[in-house]
């Protein structure tokens, strides 16, 4: 289930101009969850997939990767340039036509996954200054249905994950909100914020981290969340 366009469109300006404040601090600091890349590199990453979505929606295509420039000035103007770019591609109908890597083929797809792609890495930058603001409940719990709904999925069909063989159920607490993922009825329950579920999926956060229990079968149930989930 998906949101409306505007709280995608506001949830990827938002973090679009946060991950941009994380280039003012050490490019070359590493990021502990994308390794090898340091913060130069991930801002790379970044910009380069926002002008393949600029790409894929303009031209249906997705074989647009361009690389980022040389020079750490230059490296921050461009980025900047992609995010405009990017915003201004996605600001439109979400029924669109666009190239995807998945069904719908619409704009409408990458509103969201580029909201929740830049999430992800803006935690990234951001921990790797030392300095991580959790994704808030809302975007995190959007973010968790996209997990399942999509990079789950696509995971098993590149061969990547095992199809689950059993269920498990995430509650969201501070929502009151939850999900299940697998078949039957769920052998083990992970509670806690929504924020530490979504990073505990992206492989941010273990289990084990502050604000998050378990109930029923853990072992089972981390076998199941083991995956991988996402790439």
């Amino acid at each position: 289930m998906t949101r409306e366009p505007a709280f995608y469109l506001r949830l990827l300006r938002t973090e679009l101009a946060a991950f941009r404040t994380t280039l003012d601090g050490d490019l070359d600091a590493p990021v502990t969850h994308c390794a090898p890349w340091t913060l130069r590199d991930l801002a790379g990453h970044l910009g380069s997939g926002n002008l393949w979505v600029v790409t894929a929606t303009a031209e249906g295509r997705g074989d647009h990767h361009p690389p980022a420039p040389e020079g750490d000035a230059a490296l921050r103007a461009w980025y900047e340039e992609s995010a405009a770019a990017l915003l201004a591609a996605l600001d439109t109908d979400p029924a669109t036509p666009a190239w995807t890597f998945r069904a719908p083929h619409t704009v409408g797809f990458w509103q969201r996954r580029r909201a929740q792609e830049t999430l992800i890495h803006r935690w990234d930058a951001q921990h790797a200054l030392g300095a991580a603001q959790p994704p808030g409940a809302e975007p995190a719990a959007d973010g968790i249905a996209e997990v399942f709904e999509v990079m789950a999925p696509r995971m098993i069909d590149r061969g990547l994950a095992p199809v689950p063989e059993r269920a498990v159920r995430l509650v969201a607490d501070d929502l009151g909100r939850e999900w299940t993922y697998g078949p039957g009825e769920p052998v083990a329950t992970l509670t806690g914020p929504a924020g530490q579920l979504l990073l505990l999926l992206w492989g941010r956060a273990a289990d084990s981290a502050p604000g998050l229990e378990w109930s029923g079968d853990r072992a089972a149930g981390r076998r199941v969340l083991a995956g991988p989930l996402t790439p």
